[in-house]
Protein backbone atom coordinates (compact mmCIF):
# COMPACT_ATOMS: atom_id res chain seq x y z
CA UNK A 1 0.00 0.00 0.00
CA UNK A 2 1.29 3.57 -0.89
CA UNK A 3 2.40 5.61 1.72
CA UNK A 4 0.09 9.05 2.11
CA UNK A 5 2.24 12.27 2.23
CA UNK A 6 -0.40 14.31 3.85
CA UNK A 7 -3.91 12.83 6.15
CA UNK A 8 -6.79 13.41 4.36
CA UNK A 9 -9.89 15.45 6.13
CA UNK A 10 -12.66 13.00 6.38
CA UNK A 11 -15.18 16.84 5.53
CA UNK A 12 -13.36 16.96 2.04
CA UNK A 13 -13.23 13.22 0.69
CA UNK A 14 -14.60 11.90 -2.04
CA UNK A 15 -17.06 8.97 -1.45
CA UNK A 16 -19.60 7.51 -2.95
CA UNK A 17 -23.27 6.08 -1.91
CA UNK A 18 -24.96 2.92 -3.98
CA UNK A 19 -26.62 0.11 -4.37
CA UNK A 20 -24.18 -3.15 -3.84
CA UNK A 21 -24.91 -5.39 -6.36
CA UNK A 22 -23.22 -8.37 -4.40
CA UNK A 23 -25.10 -7.87 -0.76
CA UNK A 24 -27.98 -6.51 -2.36
CA UNK A 25 -28.43 -3.11 -0.36
CA UNK A 26 -27.27 0.09 0.06
CA UNK A 27 -23.52 0.93 1.21
CA UNK A 28 -20.58 3.79 1.10
CA UNK A 29 -17.70 3.82 -1.01
CA UNK A 30 -19.04 1.60 -3.45
CA UNK A 31 -17.14 0.85 -6.58
CA UNK A 32 -17.81 -0.21 -10.23
CA UNK A 33 -16.95 -3.97 -11.06
CA UNK A 34 -18.84 -4.17 -14.64
CA UNK A 35 -20.09 -2.14 -17.11
CA UNK A 36 -23.44 -3.88 -19.37
CA UNK A 37 -23.18 -2.87 -22.71
CA UNK A 38 -26.46 -1.36 -23.60
CA UNK A 39 -27.99 -2.98 -26.68
CA UNK A 40 -32.02 -2.96 -27.01
CA UNK A 41 -31.98 -2.54 -23.65
CA UNK A 42 -30.55 0.68 -21.20
CA UNK A 43 -26.95 -0.05 -20.23
CA UNK A 44 -25.70 -0.14 -16.47
CA UNK A 45 -23.20 -0.69 -13.88
CA UNK A 46 -22.66 -2.75 -11.38
CA UNK A 47 -21.45 -1.63 -8.27
CA UNK A 48 -19.62 -3.49 -5.04
CA UNK A 49 -18.76 -2.37 -1.25
CA UNK A 50 -15.74 -2.54 0.03
CA UNK A 51 -16.45 -5.63 2.44
CA UNK A 52 -18.06 -7.44 -0.96
CA UNK A 53 -14.83 -6.46 -2.66
CA UNK A 54 -12.96 -8.24 -0.48
CA UNK A 55 -15.16 -11.27 0.57
CA UNK A 56 -15.84 -11.85 -3.17
CA UNK A 57 -12.35 -11.63 -4.60
CA UNK A 58 -13.74 -8.71 -6.88
CA UNK A 59 -11.16 -5.95 -9.03
CA UNK A 60 -12.77 -2.89 -9.84
CA UNK A 61 -13.40 -1.76 -13.47
CA UNK A 62 -10.98 0.92 -13.26
CA UNK A 63 -7.96 -1.32 -11.66
CA UNK A 64 -8.44 -4.26 -14.65
CA UNK A 65 -5.66 -3.70 -17.72
CA UNK A 66 -6.56 -2.54 -20.71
Amino acid sequence: MADRTHTLNASNSPSSYGWCRWHGGHAEDVQLIDVIEQGSRGGGGLFACPPCLEQHGLVPFADRPL
